[in-house]
């Protein structure tokens, strides 16, 4: 006997096994199937910006700006807030990973992706847009102190990832190498 299975009908039970047991949240185990809150808690984009420069107190803050609307300096509208919010809403780029937030900075370079003015973080709520300045601001950070930012970052949003910034690489070394030879060798 052959028992064709309907892929419509068994995402249909399924489907309504979580509706059923959500449904009747009196009743814990009336479903094969449930849904658990999430437990880990995320941080918001909005927030990570004050533990940057709590870290990084020497990184530009870039906040004499003007509000649009208040007339008044926008003081919380910094550097750190705007590459932030350009990195996670504007590029969509995940904020765990350190190859993401080296993309963002070379934007900022002017080494990847171009930036428009239209779409930059400050934009509509600043009477001057900020992106010229903040690339400016970027380009005149060291390299170990974009490396800091980075890492910072990555270790705000993650802070799980391991501290890659603080340990030599053979690929940083200022000495030349000679090349390996006999690799194959040791596979034997």
């Amino acid at each position: 006997m052959v028992v064709k299975f309907n892929s419509a009908l068994i995402i249909a039970l399924i489907v309504g096994g979580l509706v059923v047991s959500l449904g009747t949240s009196q009743s814990h185990h009336s479903s094969f199937i449930s849904i658990q809150p999430a437990v880990a808690q995320r941080i918001s984009p909005s927030d990570v910006w004050q533990l940057v420069y709590q870290q990084l107190p020497d990184l530009p803050k870039e906040n004499k700006y003007i509000n649009k609307e208040s007339g008044r300096v926008a003081e919380s509208n910094t550097l750190a807030n705007r590459v932030i919010r350009y990195h996670v809403y504007v590029k969509e780029r995940s904020p765990i990973y350190r190859l993401d937030w080296k993309l963002t900075m070379a934007d900022y370079l002017g080494a990847n992706e171009i930036m428009y003015d239209t779409t930059y973080p400050g934009n509509d709520t600043l009477r001057q847009n900020p992106l010229e300045g903040d690339r400016q601001a970027i380009a005149r950070l060291s390299r170990p102190q974009r490396d800091a930012l980075v890492q910072t970052l990555v270790n705000i949003f993650n802070p799980n990832s391991q501290n890659t910034s603080n340990q030599s690489s053979p690929s940083t070394s200022t000495t030349p190498q000679k090349p390996q030879t006999g690799g194959a060798d040791l596979l034997k």
